[in-house]
């Protein structure tokens, strides 16, 4: 007896559902994603009940044919592919033809359409994919999707849907979504009767996140742009000070199609490294353009994974045009939180959408989302930029654009696991330790342009021996000296690369370790060399330190090696170059002036020239160096102003 069956039609499209219509969410996106492809202007999406009893998706698109109108819910029936060579270069947010049938299969549904000029409509209605009524029918011209009693018929996956709070709260993010990544088409979203969004279509790229995202939020981004021959990326990223507690702010669209890609999540959060707290997230809206040859977005049913024909060029892209944005930024941190000033909506200048989905014009350094020209906007016939615009200011301290040497790729190629007799003692030249009088100016790789000024101040002095107080164009500014000297530390070692320069200490400091501490030292016993450290063992749990990096102070060795294993007991990082800043981290913070001690006022006026001139934003851990108060903070305080 035959134990294999052949599935009835009705039931594959049951299956297929479930790929691709797991939760009233997907709808929404599918039928969205649909009005775009239609050439949609203006569309609305409305729900009930979470969109588990109700979806509409009304756009003003090209219309369908009543022929068309016919087939549209058919599987694999679809308008946007004809055979097996368009798949190789895919530019529309469908494909597959799956959608509407697997929709239709789960739910009661109702097709209103009309196309341009036609003299009538046509009207159908579909209940667990079969046609049941179709008719002509007086409507404007567009499309209108009605999706009612979603998995009416399928009981087992209708009572896993979730409240109608989260179903509800899923569709508005799907929705988002969508909207983000077209600039160009308004989407309105209503739930319950209740507007939640509106975007307000203009093609603008900084009015769009303004609408979405909130105004707080987008007071708080800085300009992206970077275009190559191949590649081009433009968007906002967050300002490091607005660190969050997850990746929930994260947008990633690659050829106008949202995306979740690690790739593009570790580019960002690459460059982002040394100036976020640790456990927070940056917050990004990324437009990456590339050829529709070199991504393949056949992947997934939900379309939302992609693959990239070459991974490491499109990660290293990525990670230099954050950087160059994180670079560019110029401000220092005010004290307490202050309302955003971004101009309205209709007086921000933008690039139009079609330096989105082609080239994107570079933006000029130092802008954040409320300058009054974020992007300037592209003339018809004009040329976009080949390469990268390169930075416009250089540093003392802040090194140059640092890709890490890596193919990320594939594992850490480590030194040898096994645990080595001997700690390999480092080939250098030793000297005593340089006063911050004596630090040498790292030489910026950028040629060609001049260091940034540093504005008219005067030091006041010091509180609590810790905080340097400054009077610079009317304003007070408080630098905490230790934080700012550690970053200092940190970005010159960091430039030395794996050559810095040790110090032998007079008298050999031996440091108790356990095992596992000890394994750690042979196994990064390499790195531990090329970073100034000179470490043997002394019998089975006990290492002899006779050399230490120049910068870092003697008096705290045993504590520097016992951090630097934590550290490395703690990384969870395959990136040699990660495990590289952890370690600078220790050793920068041991050096660095501490706070409460007394300090010469020549050291304070290099500290401050390093913060004023922008050289200096963030410690190695992420947290600012500075804070402002104003005039005005102080005439308020003092009642002079009301």
């Amino acid at each position: 007896m035959s134990v294999i069956n052949i599935l009835s039609p009705h039931v594959a499209d049951l299956i297929a559902a479930g790929e691709v219509v797991e939760r009233p969410a997907s709808v929404i996106k599918e039928l969205l994603e649909n009005s775009f492809d239609a050439g949609a202007k203006h569309v609305t999406c409305e729900i009930r009940d979470g969109g588990a009893t109700y979806i509409r998706v009304t756009d003003d698109g090209c219309g369908m044919a009543p022929e068309d109108a016919g087939i549209a819910f058919v599987r694999h029936a679809t308008s946007k592919l004809s055979d097996e060579s368009g798949l190789e270069h895919i530019s529309t947010m469908g494909f597959r033809g799956e959608a509407l049938a697997a929709i239709s299969s789960v739910s009661h549904m109702e097709l209103i359409t009309r196309q341009k000029d036609a003299p009538e409509g046509t009207r159908v209605l579909l209940e667990a994919g079969d046609i049941e009524e179709m008719s002509p029918f007086g409507c404007p011209e567009g499309t209108t999707m009605i999706c009612r009693n979603l998995f009416y018929n399928t009981p087992a996956r209708l009572k896993f849907l979730k409240s109608d709070r989260s179903e509800a709260s899923a569709c508005i993010t799907a929705a988002m979504r969508c909207a983000l990544g077209r600039p160009d088409v308004s989407v309105r979203m209503i739930r319950d009767g209740k507007e939640e969004f509106f975007s307000p279509g203009d093609g603008k790229l900084d009015s769009c996140v303004y609408a979405l995202l909130g105004r707080e939020e987008a007071a708080s981004m800085l300009a992206c742009s970077s275009a190559s021959d191949s590649l081009s990326l433009s968007g906002f990223v967050s300002s490091p000070a607005e660190g969050r507690g997850n990746r929930s702010r994260q947008f990633f669209f690659v050829n106008g199609r949202f995306i979740k890609s690690t790739l593009l999540q570790s580019a960002v959060e690459q460059a982002y490294r040394n100036t976020l707290l640790v456990g927070r997230y940056p917050s990004c809206v990324l437009y990456l353009t590339l050829s529709f040859s070199s991504v393949d977005v056949n992947v997934h049913p939900a379309k939302t994974e992609i693959r990239f024909g070459s991974e490491k060029q499109v990660f290293d892209f990525v990670y230099q045009a954050v950087k160059l944005a994180l670079a560019s930024e110029d401000r220092l941190t005010p004290v307490g939180k202050k309302e955003a000033s971004v101009p309205p909506v209709s007086e921000v200048k933008a690039a139009p959408l079609s330096a989105v989905q082609n080239t994107p014009s570079s933006v000029p350094s130092g802008n954040s989302l409320t300058s009054q020209e974020i992007v300037p906007e592209v003339n018809a016939g004009q040329a976009a930029p080949s390469t990268v615009a390169p930075i416009q200011k250089t540093s003392e301290y802040i090194i140059p654009s640092d890709m890490p040497e890596r193919d990320f790729s594939v594992p850490l190629n480590r030194p040898s696991e096994e645990p080595s007799s001997v700690f390999h003692a480092p080939e250098v030249s030793y000297q005593t330790s340089l006063s911050l009088n004596d630090e040498k100016i790292v030489e910026n790789s950028v040629q060609n342009v001049e260091s940034p000024a540093v504005p008219n101040h005067k030091i006041l002095g010091e509180a609590f021996r810790t905080y340097i107080i400054v009077e610079c164009n009317g304003e007070l500014i408080l630098i905490d000296k230790h934080a700012a000297h550690e970053r200092m530390i940190f970005d010159r070692l960091k430039a030395a690369g794996r050559s810095v320069t040790s110090q032998m200490l007079l008298i050999p400091a031996i440091v108790h370790l356990s095992l596992e501490e000890m394994e750690l030292l042979s196994r990064y016993g390499e790195l531990l060399t090329q970073l100034g450290f000179e470490i043997e063992p002394y019998g089975e749990k006990e290492v002899i330190v006779r050399g230490v990096p120049a910068e870092m102070s003697t008096a705290d060795v045993a504590a520097s090696v016992e951090e630097i294993c934590e550290k490395l007991r703690s990384s969870n990082t395959p990136d040699p170059s990660g495990v590289f800043d952890e370690i600078l981290h220790t050793v920068a913070c041991k050096a660095a002036i501490k706070a409460g001690w007394d300090t010469q006022r020549s050291e304070l006026e290099k500290i401050a020239s390093a913060v004023l001139s922008g050289q200096v934003l963030y410690c190695p851990h992420g947290r600012p160096v500075s804070s402002v108060i104003t005039r005005k903070d102080l005439d308020r305080l003092f009642k002079r102003i009301i």
